[in-house]
């Protein structure tokens, strides 16, 4: 009988190297893994295996030589487990999976709000690397919760900041701080990642300058391979894993896009 699930669809079992403490809720791991750090490409995800509570998905953060880290934020059981544990603690992955973001063009508009910027440091650093001309719009609530900002201003890219509460940069929300970005440039495209309806306000914004735009989404997955639908999008029926993370909002701005989402039953939950 063929084997439906292949031995590449199997976790394998890494120990922990690393774990840095990023912000509050906000952690980093790292482990060796030459084979998947090779492969990986910024916007493929990760599924990572917590050992006795479950398996989810997270964004490959780095990739570099041997080096693969992901980057979690502690919202429920399982990213609540993973903050517990310790170095040399063991964790299972897979991956890595989905497609990952187009750099076509020259200059480049990267715009992320809180865990979304774990992706996008992996993007950015790929993208100097490339030549590219690159401006970071970082954003969260307040200063203590900027992820990656010391890691940002290291590249050679245009860096604003933008925080809720005026506790670093430019004091408002994402799409006003991109709002006044905007007139300084001509963008060939823009790569967003973040809270849900910050990317559907700020994808609005810069599609109305006619700027190619993609996102990177997060929905609820079982198996990360195209078999169980649990991330499939509505009308599209479009797999997050499989023909995303990352989408042209073009493909998706008619849709379940910002409005809402599917738990771990199917049923429909809003987003706030």
């Amino acid at each position: 009988m063929e084997n439906l699930y292949p031995v590449k669809h199997k976790p394998k079992v890494y120990s922990i190297k690393e774990i840095v403490r990023e912000t509050p809720k906000i952690k980093s791991f790292y482990v060796n893994s030459p084979e998947i750090a090779s492969n990986s490409k910024p916007g493929q995800f990760l599924m990572i295996w917590v050992v006795g509570t479950d398996e989810v998905p997270m964004a490959v953060s780095t990739a570099k030589e041997e080096v693969l880290g992901f980057t979690v934020e502690k919202v429920g059981d399982a990213t609540s487990k993973l903050h517990e544990l310790s170095e040399g603690d063991l964790v299972g992955i897979r991956g890595p999976y989905g497609n990952g973001f187009d750099f076509s063009g020259k200059d480049l508009l990267i715009v992320g709000g809180g865990c979304g910027l774990a992706p996008l440091a992996f993007a950015a650093e790929l993208a100097t690397d490339k030549e590219k001309n690159v401006t970071l719009v970082i954003t969260a609530e307040a200063e203590e919760k900027l992820l990656f900002k010391s890691r940002f201003e290291k590249l050679d890219a245009e860096i604003i900041i933008g925080t809720e509460d005026g506790s670093a940069g430019a004091k408002g929300i994402t799409p006003d701080i991109v709002r006044k970005a905007l007139p300084e440039k001509n963008y060939d495209s823009c790569l967003i990642c973040g809270p849900e309806k910050m990317m559907l306000a700020t994808a609005k914004l810069i599609e109305e300058k006619e700027i190619p735009v993609q996102v990177s989404l997060d929905r609820y997955m079982k198996c990360g391979i195209g078999l169980c639908g649990s991330c499939s999008l509505d009308p599209s029926g479009h797999r997050v894993c499989i023909e995303g993370p990352v989408f042209d909002y073009d493909e998706i701005k008619d849709g379940e896009f910002g409005e809402y989402r599917r738990d771990s039953t199917g049923r429909k939950t809003k987003i706030q």
